[in-house]
């Protein structure tokens, strides 16, 4: 089952206790790091520069506080405080409100970690409201301050670099999904009587998966859009586009991991019916085998049965019994049993019970 890292704010504080990272870049480079929303906003000394402001866990104070600093609309603040979105792109004005869905493959659990990340993009700002651990936004940073030339592409250029950053997270996933997968596939051919569970397991958290990636594509394709209508760099957009592949791919593998586990399932139900089918008709053919031996015993008791039966007639002695004094009498009550013993004995070899 897939987890997720419920919103959890920090206690009332000022909006400074969340900021992990602020800094005003110029042509690319940084120059000068800030401990305050507004210090950020001041420190713009024109419009070729851009404020980066990252926020980890902000309570609702500490939103409606950089809300008010930056202009944010108040629909896209409320998403932000409720956190729990799926991928989405929305424009409020200049700004540009954009939510994703960092993943996270837990080996030892085999689970999916989902991080909620929201992304405020304006005309000279980028403000991240980070909610889980993942993505590592760090290495976004130093990333873009290593390539100065891409980071003068200013506040889309950094959202960019998010996306890919996401997107190029969503790998390792992809390979633990399928190792995952793998060892069913091998273990429901080896007759393991626990894998329908895991199949199950595994098919809710590759579901959970598709609801954050599946609907990146969409988004991507409209900030694609956007950044057309917009004139963005050509650069940035060949950027752009080159994620949307990677997501796209992405996609497919999981659509395909959707499929396959249903079809892995029904092998499962099948092979389960299978085995179900011979223990069952070993059971009959035993059953049969031995209604065949009950039926040998009772036609033999019986046949065995005949004679006793006579000769306890004949062994009651007493006094008023006509073949007591009859010569032929003991010949008689012999041929009696043998004969009834044949009868038998023909019956019952007739019904094919001996």
């Amino acid at each position: 089952m897939a987890v997720h890292r419920d919103h959890d704010p920090q206690p009332n504080c000022s909006v400074e206790d969340s900021i992990v990272n602020s800094a005003v870049y110029r042509d690319g480079l940084k120059i000068s790091t800030t401990k305050s929303l507004s210090d950020a906003l001041e420190s713009l000394p024109d419009d070729s520069s851009m404020a980066w402001i990252g926020l980890y866990r902000p309570n609702d104070d500490q939103l409606h506080a950089a809300a008010e600093e930056f202009g944010l609309h108040p629909l896209a603040v409320e998403d932000a405080i409720d956190a729990h979105q799926r991928p989405k792109l929305e424009r409020y004005g200049n700004t540009l409100f954009v939510v994703l869905r960092a993943a996270r493959y837990v080996d030892r659990t085999e689970r999916v970690d989902f991080g909620e990340l929201h992304v405020f993009c304006g005309r000279n700002f980028i403000l991240t409201v980070r909610h889980a651990e993942s993505p590592d936004l760090s290495a976004v940073r130093a990333r873009m301050e290593n390539h100065p030339e891409l980071l003068r592409l200013g506040p889309e250029a950094v959202l960019y670099a998010i996306c890919d950053a996401v997107v190029d997270g969503y790998a390792p996933v992809i390979a633990g999904l399928q190792n995952d997968i793998d060892e069913i596939e091998t273990e429901v051919f080896s007759g393991d009587p626990n894998v329908s569970q895991r199949i199950y397991n595994l098919s809710r958290e590759v579901i959970e998966f598709q609801r954050a990636t599946k609907p990146l594509l969409a988004m991507l394709n409209n900030l694609s859009t956007g950044f057309s209508k917009y004139h963005s760099n050509e650069e940035l957009r060949s950027y752009l586009r080159d994620v949307t592949d990677h997501a796209t791919i992405v996609v497919e593998r999981a659509d395909g991991f959707r499929q396959l586990l249903d079809n892995i399932l029904t092998v499962h139900s099948t092979l389960v019916t299978q085995e179900q089918n011979v223990a069952m008709r070993k059971l009959a053919e035993t059953a049969y085998q031995q209604n065949e031996e009950i039926k040998k015993v009772s036609a033999w008791a019986a046949i065995l049965f005949a004679p006793t039966l006579i000769g306890t007639v004949y062994g009651m002695n007493f006094n008023h019994m006509p073949e007591l004094s009859w010569a032929f009498g003991y010949p008689f009550a012999l041929g009696l049993m043998l004969l009834t013993c044949v009868g038998l004995y023909t019956v019952f070899k007739g019904r094919n019970w001996l």
